[in-house]
């Protein structure tokens, strides 16, 4: 019996951010950050919700833009970690 190890793959800080400029928090569910996605989903439903009381249209732009900010940021962090496990 054999023990094939996985390395896991490498995440696409591009596609990470790209997935969170289409809607906020997939980017995080795209770097297996499942709960963080969760909740940049969640905050943005609500504030678009928010914006039939006006302050939707400031905090959604705002969460938006740090959402790709973040999903860009965590997508090289994810790949720093596995990199000492894919050069062995």
């Amino acid at each position: 019996m054999k023990i094939r190890i996985v390395s896991p793959k490498r995440k696409n800080p591009r596609l990470a951010a790209l997935a969170s400029l289409f809607f906020a928090g997939l980017g995080q569910v795209y770097n297996g950050d499942i709960v963080e996605g969760s909740a940049f989903v969640c905050i943005q439903v609500i504030n678009i919700c928010s914006i039939t009381i006006v302050i939707g249209f400031a905090t959604y732009p705002l969460v938006w833009a740090y959402s790709i900010l973040d999903a860009y940021k965590g997508a090289e962090k994810y790949n720093e970690r596995i990199a000492p496990a894919q050069s062995a």
